[in-house]
């Protein structure tokens, strides 16, 4: 079964909804999945150098007082799943187009990109880095094992740039309104941060090799 899993390494629920799926896959060890992971921005329209997270939850959750409260709920919520999310102390929201490129950069390497994924949400999440910053992003490269100078090398050119803002455009377009989202089979999409046992399902007709119904 290949599932395509929607995410931005910004967004809470993402980092959430992976541990989520992680453990429901450790529950069917036996089922052979094959995870692509594909870029979406939840901000596209964000300005390359990002912009002051408490100014934009504000406006995109109408009001500072509702921000906050959505800020515990996901902390909270991350917390009762033994994860840490300090989001309450992030000070920017990056634009994450070069973190998107980063990915496919590990991927092209020979790195797995979950690598990558899992370096980045730590970054932000819990060690508070801006993972739009050029600096950081080849810093947190290196630590995963890839060559600053091949990172850097990628952000100073376009490359990827398209692809990127092209897979993004499809999603869109399929019907993907926000993230995590995950298609299995190019057929039936889960969308949100599930519980483990909402992919059970779908898992058994991976198992039973019964074909999911069309989204």
């Amino acid at each position: 079964m290949r599932v395509d899993i929607f995410f931005d390494p910004i967004c809470p629920w993402c980092f959430i909804g992976k541990h989520r799926f992680e453990r429901a896959l450790a529950e069917r060890p036996q089922i052979p999945i094959e995870r692509r992971w594909q870029p979406f921005q939840l901000n596209p329209g964000m300005p390359r150098a990002g912009m002051d997270r408490r100014g934009y939850a504000a406006a995109k959750f109408g009001g500072q007082d509702r921000a906050r409260r959505i800020t515990h709920l996901i902390m909270e919520t991350a917390a009762r799943d033994g994860l840490e999310i300090r989001l309450d102390e992030v000070d920017r929201t990056p634009n994450t187009l070069d973190a998107h490129r980063l990915v496919r950069l590990a991927d092209a390497e020979g790195l797995d990109p979950e690598t990558a994924i899992d370096a980045l949400f730590r970054a932000y999440f819990q060690e508070l880095r801006d993972i739009g910053d050029r600096a950081e992003l080849i810093a947190i490269a290196e630590e995963i094992g890839l060559e600053g100078a091949a990172v850097g090398n990628l952000l100073d050119s376009d490359r990827d740039t398209d692809a990127v803002r092209r897979t993004d455009a499809l999603a869109r377009k399929a019907g993907v309104q926000g993230v995590p989202c995950y298609v299995f089979d190019g057929r039936y999409a889960l969308a949100g941060a599930q519980e483990p046992n909402a992919f059970m399902p779908l898992f058994d007709l991976a198992e039973s090799g019964l074909e999911a119904s069309p989204v």
